[in-house]
């Protein structure tokens, strides 16, 4: 003893730098907070589109009207307008008038298939005056609905600069051809057509924004409703399921060491099978996402080759169809997230997968936030701890003591039940009950013996001390009352206002439960630590006294399922449930 108190003291802390110190990592805490809520007010991803006289617009019935014009213009027999489908392989014809007319509609050609795939490809009118004695002709259609074709003009409909149908107007009347002025009319009327198409895709983009606006925008404000990295993504998934209708989703993120994709989260019975499935970066149709950062949309998974079956062999699920689209961040793919099977028979389409990607962009946005507030909570727990350890290391007896304080509060608190806020409050109070021993001389601190009544009165004083720390530090001011009365007795003799009962705060009598158990079962230098049994019964005896009867009974059970320990019964053993407890399993009253 005599050579550990002629060691050369630690250089005592300044109470000044340590709050300084706290109060620039709480500007930063706040500041990531205010980013938070800034972020969160501006989650309005999807503005309103307005249309002109767009009410009550019918376009089948503008297009029918627009082709009898054509027709009527031009002095033709038949008319046809072809559009390309969503894949934009073909081209189908949308409408048709004239001679066997309902025959042409659904039947599609190929891009670059007759008159009709040139003038697609060339982007150019193009005029057949007698189609038999031309090459570029194919008579497959004309032929499959038994219609007789004499000549035909052919303009390509341009949508936004690029080529997206063709309008066709065939057999002139009375035997007379083509001349340039109907190529010129037919140009004319075919850039009405392209106006109302696009008018018509926007209506139809703003009536399905218009549909979804409402539910989306509930979700966002539901993924941004917490920090917490777990709840985020379990809520993403719940969204995907409402919000697309579908059967069930998954949510994968990239492992950056393995550069593998693995199942964070994956709603239903088999949620548990399938996270332990790991994909690499390009397998499968997540993989292929997550490499290519781009979306994609499966509907029939049994005809798609990059399709992962062993995934449903270890889950025992059975997928029909799925959208998948990438989460990023900055550009940056950081996971993907997939929707599979969509109910009532139905299968997924663009206007699902755009709805996706909306949603998933919200879900990055919560992710982001959620990583960036844990992250920095981390940072600054880690900070506060290591403040306490800097305490500690002036006193060489009570090695580990704050955290075992703050392991065993915090099993009190959950068989408390207490909430997971109140939980968090509780482990950085725990973290610094002792603060204030900074101010402590080290000749107290450090005493190998029992203090005297002057020394004890200055050792009080440590409560004050950490009051005074901790009050310039904003973020920090909830945690003053469970660090300032842990001393404090239910029977009004403690320190340092002699509160008395529930006037102490809960964290407070928690803490001075979980303080006064591993003072006593610790080794000291003047004593060896209490057993299990002989401290219980101290604890017991103070009950109503020192200590709060409930709290007493939290502690107990506790004990009891392995979540607190001592010095005499190694820390190794915490969660053997096989073992013989010293600590009776009874209620005290």
């Amino acid at each position: 003893m005599e050579k550990e108190n002629s060691q050369k003291p630690a250089k005592t802390l300044n109470t000044g730098e340590i709050a300084k110190e706290l109060e620039t990592l709480s500007r930063k805490y706040e500041d990531l907070r205010r980013r938070y809520e800034e972020q969160s007010r501006h989650l309005n991803l999807i503005k309103a589109v307005e249309f002109i006289n767009s009410k009550h617009f019918e376009l089948q019935v503008f297009l029918d009207q627009l082709i009898e014009r054509v027709m009527s213009s031009t002095n033709t027999e038949s008319a046809a307008l072809l559009l390309l489908d969503e894949e934009e392989e073909n081209l189908e014809f949308v409408i048709a008038k004239g001679p066997s007319s309902e025959k042409l509609k659904g039947l599609t050609i190929s891009q670059g298939e007759g008159i009709a795939g040139k003038t697609l490809a060339t982007n150019q009118p193009y005029i057949a005056q007698n189609v038999k004695d031309d090459s570029t002709w194919n008579s497959r259609i004309a032929e499959s609905i038994q219609y007789q074709t004499f000549n035909l003009l052919a303009v390509p409909l341009q949508i936004k600069g690029q080529a997206k149908g063709v309008i066709e107007i065939i057999n002139k009347k009375d035997g007379d051809l083509f001349f340039d002025e109907d190529v010129v009319l037919l140009q004319s009327l075919g850039s009405e057509v392209a106006v109302a198409l696009e008018n018509a895709r926007l209506l139809d983009s703003a009536r399905f924004r218009a549909q979804n606006f409402e539910k989306l925008t509930t979700l966002s404000a539901i993924l941004n409703s917490s920090l917490d990295q777990k709840l985020v993504r379990r809520r993403a998934l719940e969204s995907v399921v409402e919000l697309l209708e579908c059967e069930t989703g998954s949510l994968y993120l990239i492992d950056k060491e393995s550069n593998e994709l693995y199942f964070e989260v994956a709603l239903g019975e088999k949620g548990k099978a399938v996270k332990e499935v790991r994909l690499k970066m390009g397998e499968g149709v997540a993989g292929w996402v997550a490499e290519k950062g781009k979306s994609d949309l499966v509907p029939d998974t049994s005809e798609d080759p990059r399709w992962a079956k062993h995934v449903d062999e270890k889950s025992d699920f059975i997928t029909r169809n799925m959208i998948t689209v990438p989460v990023k961040i900055k550009d940056k793919v950081i996971g993907v997230l997939q929707a599979l099977n969509k109910q009532k028979g139905k299968k997924p389409d663009i206007a699902d997968l755009k709805l996706m990607e909306s949603l998933s962009d919200q879900v990055a946005i919560a992710l982001e936030n959620a990583r960036l507030y844990e992250e920095q909570k981390d940072m600054f727990f880690e900070t506060a701890e290591a403040l306490a350890a800097a305490i500690e290391k002036r006193d060489p007896y009570t090695g580990g003591h704050t955290k075992r304080v703050r392991d065993f509060s915090l099993a009190i608190a959950k068989q408390l039940e207490l909430d997971d806020d109140t939980m968090e409050l509780l482990e950085i109070t725990a973290i610094l009950h002792d603060i204030g021993k900074i101010g402590v001389d080290d000749a107290i601190l450090r005493k190998p013996g029992k203090l005297t009544d002057e020394e004890f009165a200055k050792m009080k004083k440590h409560t004050i001390y950490g009051y005074d720390i901790l009050e310039n530090v904003k973020q920090l001011t909830p945690a003053i009352p469970g660090m300032k009365h842990h001393h404090e007795r239910v029977d009004g003799k403690g320190y340092p206002e002699g509160l008395k009962g529930e006037e102490i705060p809960l964290l407070a009598r928690i803490i001075c439960v979980a303080d006064t158990w591993d003072a006593m079962t610790s080794n000291r230098p003047y004593r060896k630590g209490l057993s299990d049994k002989i401290a219980y019964e101290e604890l017991k005896k103070n009950k109503n006294k020192q200590f709060d009867v409930k709290i007493l009974n939290a502690f107990i059970r506790a004990y009891n399922n392995g979540d607190i320990f001592s010095q005499q019964r190694e820390e190794s053993l915490k969660g053997l449930h096989h073992r013989t407890s010293e600590v009776p399993a009874q209620t005290i009253t």
